[in-house]
């Protein structure tokens, strides 16, 4: 594996200015979930400022054996569980199990992906928990939700990026259907589990209720509603999408297109006058101006003709020559690239779209930064993915604190 960093990224740790607190300072989030939607979701919590509580088993997360290594380090633990403090629990031994529910009284979110009926057989569903602390908001993340034939199978991403048809539409036309190399399934789920949390959070908090609810996630709901209106069209219309390569069903031209020195481009034209733009400067004004371009469904019609003279235009020149002339033109157009360039764009490194932290394992580590930005409360990272068990102590004496302030203010 390539470990050593390019050149055009800084090698130092971005400054931490002392920001206002972020906006979900105070907020306490417990966080027994495991690969992936689940402690994305609590990531991104904590990447705004809530204290998040990571529970894993003793013999560690899986996270932290998955994927890449350094020195004994699992990269993707770093990254996942950034701003998190850890807590080993098993949450079947009485004495854990405890430890667990003191956590979730004074908890406002409880992030959790157990197979549907686990956290009920250990006499910590939700209504166990409910009763414990009514303002909790618990988020449940399975594979297929709490309910339906499927509830009780075992779900991961892979399972619904192709159930929920991604798969299918995703490919070259006459080739297999196509999964995505990374989490896509995982990652669409952990952003609608976020902001479900939030919208509960609110309604508790903004419009007083008090009372807090669980949310089911199916991992499979939120990349089928991403995929747009295909249930809708298939009803009214009876059309099943199919796959199209890198072209689109919806608009031309829209591919992806090879220049003379090999590197690739991603070029879309769905509004009218981007369309006059690429056509006229990779085909002249004359074949620009040809009526059956004139609308999207001309152009759809037309599209080999189309990604020819564009494919042609571009195979005769360099990378530079084509951003260059595209930029010229007013015209949408970006490269195509792999994490080394991309992290050595000048538009990558001005809003330090990657970031730098000092890990106390692994010492200077790039990462994504925190997005979105906020002007006055902005995210960031505090520490990357910690040991096993690391903030036990400090934790339990948080417990026994908050425990011993509830006997007094109970005289």
């Amino acid at each position: 594996m390539k470990t050593t960093r390019t050149d055009h990224v800084s090698a130092h740790a971005d400054p931490l200015p002392d920001p206002l607190p972020g906006p979900l300072s105070g907020l306490k989030v417990v966080d027994c979930a495991t690969l992936f939607a689940g402690p994305l979701c609590a990531s991104m919590l904590g990447d705004f400022g809530a204290d998040v509580i990571k529970i894993e088993h003793p013999t560690g997360d899986p996270l932290r054996r998955m994927g890449y290594e350094k020195d004994g380090h699992g990269l993707w633990w770093k990254v996942v569980s950034r701003n998190k403090r850890t807590i080993a629990l098993n949450l079947k031994e009485p004495e854990d199990k405890e430890i667990f529910k003191a956590l979730i009284s004074e908890a406002d979110v409880l992030v959790e992906n157990f197979r549907t009926g686990t956290l009920e057989s250990w006499g910590l569903g939700w209504e166990d928990l409910q009763a414990i602390n009514p303002k909790l908001v618990m988020l449940r993340v399975t594979g297929f939700g709490q309910t339906g034939p499927y509830a009780r199978r075992a779900g991961f991403g892979t399972l619904a990026e192709a159930m929920s048809g991604f798969a299918h539409v995703t490919g070259e036309p006459d080739g297999a259907p196509t999964l995505p190399p990374f989490g896509l399934a995982d990652g669409v789920a952990a952003y609608w589990g976020t902001f479900a949390v939030m919208f509960a959070l609110y309604e508790r908090d903004a419009k007083g209720s008090g009372l807090g609810q669980y949310i089911d996630l199916a991992i499979y709901e939120p990349l089928f509603s991403l995929l747009g209106a295909q249930a809708t069209v298939f009803d009214q219309l009876g059309i099943i999408q199919n796959r199209t390569g890198n072209r689109s069903v919806n608009n031309a031209p829209r591919n992806a297109y090879r220049t003379r020195e090999g590197r690739w481009v991603a070029l879309s034209a769905a509004a009218p006058s981007i369309v006059q733009r690429v056509l006229t400067l990779t085909g002249g004004s004359e074949w620009a101006a040809d009526p059956r371009f004139a609308t999207t469904e001309g152009r759809l019609a037309a599209v080999d003709e189309i990604d020819e003279v564009i494919g042609g235009w571009i195979g005769e020149r360099s990378l530079a020559e084509v951003i260059s002339a595209f930029e010229k033109a007013n015209a949408a157009i970006a490269p195509i690239y792999d994490i080394e360039q991309a992290m050595s764009d000048p538009q990558f490194i001005a809003r330090q779209t990657v970031t730098h932290i000092d890990d106390e394992d692994l010492g200077l580590m790039a990462m994504q930064n925190v997005f979105p930005r906020m002007s006055r409360t902005p995210g960031r990272i505090r520490w990357g993915g910690p040991r096993v068990d690391q903030h036990r102590a400090e934790i339990l004496d948080e417990l026994k604190a908050g425990k011993r302030q509830g006997a007094e203010s109970g005289r």
